[in-house]
């Protein structure tokens, strides 16, 4: 059966002579494969090959069977056309970030529509956003898919509460008997982080580069505690390096 649906670009791999196999995060069916014939090949429809890329966001209409682990995209184009993403060093390693950050979460091929509306808002803000906002942008992504995939942080930091515990996923009053916690200093701007109700509002939570990078390791822990099979990424040392030329 046809349907119609978005999408996001996770991954591609070459299979056969002129083929890929292409992982997509749809709206409609969450995480799929579909194979996709002719577009390694010289003939005109292999340009079509280039709209693949990871990050890209299309609108397809796919043959759907609920038993098969692989389907097959009957018409594709890009949904949205990115000005910056593509080109700026920054934005685009801040965007493989985020892709690699899905792949290693989404497991099963089940629809998740509120992280899939606000994976793809996220990636249209990410290309028309100054580089002041997009510095923090992995943060709040990360703590937002955790947030979407169930592991929600409790509470908030206050002077009652001024250590975030990551193995129980809440803010408190003494520091905990493990290592897996945040002092006062990294829990309060991890607040102040997960009290942004937008992307723009980012640009106002400042912090150095260390810091950054501190937090981001910390809420990749956090994940890791709460989803056994998370393996680690790649790509946080390549997006630190970048964030801090």
């Amino acid at each position: 059966m046809l349907h119609k649906t978005r999408g996001i670009v996770l991954r591609t791999v070459k299979y056969g002579d002129t083929s890929v196999i292409v992982g997509i995060f749809t709206e409609l069916f969450g995480l799929q494969s579909y194979i996709v014939n002719g577009v390694r090949s010289s003939k005109p429809k292999a340009a079509k090959g280039n709209l693949l890329q990871p990050g890209n966001i299309l609108e397809m209409v796919v043959y759907h069977h609920e038993v098969k682990n692989l389907h097959r995209i009957s018409e594709f184009k890009l949904g949205y056309i990115y000005t910056s993403l593509h080109y700026n060093v920054v934005k685009n390693t801040i965007a493989l970030y985020l892709i690699e950050l899905l792949q290693k979460s989404l497991k099963q091929p089940e629809q998740q529509l509120e992280l899939y509306y606000f994976t793809e808002n996220t990636l249209q803000l990410l290309d028309g956003s100054p580089t002041a906002v997009i510095a923090n942008l992995p943060l709040f992504y990360t703590l937002k898919l955790a947030e979407f995939l169930g592991f929600r942080l409790n509470g908030h930091f206050s002077e009652y509460t001024p250590y975030l515990d990551l193995q129980e996923g809440t803010f408190c009053y003494l520091p905990p008997h493990h290592t897996d916690h945040l002092d006062p200093e990294y829990s309060e701007l991890t607040d102040r982080l997960i009290q942004c109700s937008e992307v723009q509002q980012l640009a106002a939570v400042s912090m150095a580069k260390e810091k950054r990078r501190k937090l981001l390791y910390a809420y990749l822990d956090f994940l890791r505690l709460h989803m056994p099979d998370f393996t680690e990424l790649h790509s946080p040392p390549i997006l630190h390096e970048i964030l801090d030329a």
